[in-house]
């Protein structure tokens, strides 16, 4: 009986320091540890961008500023810049065939107005990317600005995992726009 007990209690005391035991994380030449790819599926692009909404009209509104809404022709042009920013290989705001974010939001039809534009290159989820957007004051700047009342937010993922994010403000067209919170 005491054997029996002895055993069962080495074998519950061996299980339980190989399960707590945290994985050791890969170590990179500077000896940080590797970022894990996050990993980005094609169902996956409704929950991102509406996350990512969520999460900036949050911010918005602790700021003051009205909420925006996704528009489809932002996230096109958002999308097209993201593309091309990974085949020039390069986070910048001019196209591989010199366009400006104004000529992109034109070219996929947005008649209203440019605000920002914010850009990235990592392999960080959206609202880590978020984060590092507002931390800068050109970026924050972009994001809590109160003009803008519509977004378009895409990405394009690398096969090693490294993703383009492009985040577009814009402004509708004063003519027969009538703000969120106006008196009617």
């Amino acid at each position: 009986m005491k054997r029996s007990t002895f055993l069962l209690g080495a074998a519950a005391l061996t299980l339980t320091a190989c399960a707590g035991a945290p994985p050791t994380p890969t170590l990179g030449p500077d000896g940080k540890p590797l970022p894990k790819v996050y990993r980005i599926r094609s169902t996956d692009t409704g929950r991102i961008q509406f996350r990512m909404l969520d999460a900036i009209n949050a911010l918005r509104q602790a700021s003051g500023a009205p909420a925006l809404e996704l528009n489809a022709r932002l996230n096109a042009a958002a999308a097209t810049h993201a593309r091309d920013m990974s085949v020039q290989n390069r986070p910048w705001h001019f196209g591989s065939d010199g366009s400006s974010p104004i000529t992109r939001i034109q070219r996929a039809g947005y008649s209203g107005r440019l605000v920002g534009e914010a850009i990235s290159e990592t392999y960080e989820t959206e609202l880590e990317t978020l984060g590092a957007w507002m931390e800068a004051p050109n970026t924050r700047t972009v994001i809590l600005d109160a003009s803008a009342r519509e977004m378009g937010f895409s990405w394009f993922q690398e096969p090693n995992g490294k993703i383009w994010w492009n985040l577009v403000l814009g402004a509708p067209d004063e003519i027969g726009f009538t703000p969120v919170n106006a008196p009617s």
